[in-house]
């Protein structure tokens, strides 16, 4: 492998700049250009287009460079650990997405770390759907199921089910689901690449209701619509799971006995040689173990949400 011509293309497309990356690297700019020419040649592939006026990556640029990036990395991560002769004084760096962090994961990390304070842990979170682009040990990810090279433990399939402040649904009780869907506001949460309504229409099109499911108001996170739902109005598709406790004292009511699951789930990926390290490997069991406890002992109060706020025969048929 061209070692010295990959290490070029990480230092050029990580700064997309040819004379940033002969600084990084303490070489000339010339003996970069030739270090990338060749290793563009030798995959019969341009890895940046100079035709701008600003350096970009290529979608074959693209595919490699953080892989590249990651390889370095983890070599010097590596190299590193082996001269202090103790790996656990690296930290484990997880990233976990915004919403899932605050209403969950956050608790089970302060646990952990009374438990195994000499081990560190880097947390990062971001709106993505699927694995980061920075450089981590662990991910939790929020995504459909898919097969790639990481090993993927499912956490728990999302669960999700209209849901709104005491106030909103006491204004509607009665109503049927369809008819208290169109008197409110619809509350999004938006990914990158998906349509703005995603979720409402997953769930009218698998409880046959006709949504409109463009309007209303959309938002980064879970967690800000659901917080805008209880404070103000509209209807959040929130993941009964990850609000239990805010179902469960009645600060976020789900009027309706109408879960679905939407096909999305969580899932704990890491590369399978970082099983190895016991610092990782003990963070991963626990992990799971935790979110084992927590979808096995949901609050009995959220199965029974629906019934105080329907008349009888008002309940739709419960899609769980």
């Amino acid at each position: 492998m061209p070692l010295n011509a990959l290490r070029a293309f990480d230092a050029v497309g990580l700064r997309l700049s040819f004379t940033a990356g002969a600084e990084a690297l303490n070489v000339s700019q010339s003996a970069v250009s030739r270090h990338i020419i060749s290793l563009e040649e030798l995959i019969g592939r341009k890895l940046f287009d100079r035709s701008g006026a600003r350096l970009a990556l290529t979608p074959e640029g693209e595919a490699l460079l953080p892989v590249v990036s990651a390889s370095f990395d983890r070599i010097e991560a590596r190299m590193n650990s082996i001269c202090r002769a103790d790996s656990s004084s690296r930290p484990i760096r997880i990233h976990v997405p915004p919403s899932l962090l605050q209403h969950v994961v956050l608790p089970m990390i302060r646990d952990f770390h009374a438990e195994h304070a000499d081990i560190k842990i880097d947390v990062s979170s971001s709106h993505v759907t699927g694995l980061p682009s920075n450089i981590i040990d662990m991910a939790i990810v929020f995504d459909r199921p898919n097969v790639d090279d990481r090993v993927t433990d499912l956490l728990w399939m999302v669960r999700v089910a209209p849901a709104c402040s005491p106030q909103t649904a006491a204004r509607h009780k009665g109503q049927s689901l369809e008819t208290f869907l169109a008197d409110n506001n619809l509350l999004h949460v938006t990914l990158d690449g998906e349509p703005r309504g995603l979720f409402w229409s997953l769930y009218g099109r698998q409880t046959g209701i006709t949504i409109d499911a463009d309007r209303g108001i959309a938002f980064d996170t879970l967690s800000l619509a659901a917080t805008y739902a209880m404070s103000a109005d509209g209807v959040v598709l929130a993941d009964i799971d990850m609000f239990a406790d805010e179902l469960a004292d009645g600060r976020l009511v789900m009027p309706y006995d109408a879960i679905i699951e939407d096909g999305f789930g969580y899932y704990l990926k890491l590369r399978p040689e970082d099983l190895s390290d016991p610092a990782i490997s003990l963070f991963r069991s626990w992990l799971i173990n935790r979110f084992v406890e927590r979808t096995t002992h949901r609050p009995r109060a959220i199965a029974n949400s629906a019934a105080q706020w329907l008349d009888d025969g008002d309940a739709p048929a419960d899609n769980a």
